[in-house]
């Protein structure tokens, strides 16, 4: 079995998909689920104009079907983004079900995830769509921040293990938490809170976030078939060269 003490360098869920193995083409189903419902959720309650209710079941119905149809096996990186697959293939999805008026009924790929989707309404509401942005680039921003939230919860996990409490402290004041420029956080107030020089700070902050970029990017790669699809939606999302 894995390690699960640590994140390590993940393979590709996406090419997972396609394994003859039915326990590995679950796991990585799972993983793309785990990435993808919300942003899902919310481009369909936005772009679908869809109820929270109806949103939830399409949301369910989309990945029980992509997952029992191995819909998603399909994707082909020389032809688009993954991203940019998955949201045609949701269109299609919504489309179908509005023409033959039918609903598909939950199915053991998903009854048994538990999905956050009053997380998600509220988080439409606090992330609105702007008039300036379309649904494509509504899509793709909704999935870079779960991919976001993702790492973010495999960092604290890290963390935790590795005893670097303080380190993840600094790293949700300065780089995470919201603040006005009135109250800007500083390395010196952040020395001030924690009893630190503020050298000190500034080396746990250099460590944790290549910490966290570690981890982002391994999350990434599990969403990418190819090496160079990875490379190129890190340097598209996150002006990182690899």
């Amino acid at each position: 079995m894995p390690n699960k003490r640590f994140p390590t360098t993940r393979q590709s869920a996406v090419e997972a998909l396609k394994s003859s193995d039915k326990d590995g083409r679950t796991r990585a189903y799972h993983t793309i689920l785990d990435c993808y419902w919300k942003p899902a959720y919310k481009y369909i309650r936005v772009r679908w104009q869809e109820s929270p209710e109806d949103a939830e079941d399409l949301t369910q119905g989309f990945f029980a079907v992509a997952f029992e149809k191995r819909y998603l096996e399909r994707y082909d990186p020389s032809q688009a983004r993954f991203s940019a697959f998955l949201r045609v293939c949701i269109d299609r999805y919504i489309a179908n079900q509005h023409k033959y008026a039918t609903r598909h009924k939950r199915s053991g790929a998903t009854k048994d995830v538990p999905l956050d989707f009053e997380l998600a309404e509220s988080e439409i509401c606090l992330y609105p769509i702007s008039q300036e942005l379309t649904m494509e680039e509504f899509f793709d921003r909704e999935w870079v921040r779960s991919l976001v939230t993702l790492a973010v919860a495999s960092l604290e996990h890290e963390c935790k293990e590795r005893g670097r409490t303080v380190h993840l402290f600094l790293f949700r004041r300065y780089d995470l938490e919201d603040a006005s420029e009135a109250d800007a956080v500083t390395y010196n107030t952040l020395a001030d809170e924690t009893g630190l020089t503020p050298t000190t700070v500034t080396n746990y902050l250099a460590s944790i976030r290549r910490d966290f970029r570690r981890i982002l990017l391994s999350h990434l790669r599990e969403m990418t078939a190819t090496d160079s699809e990875y490379r190129q939606e890190a340097r598209r999302l996150f002006g990182i060269e690899i």
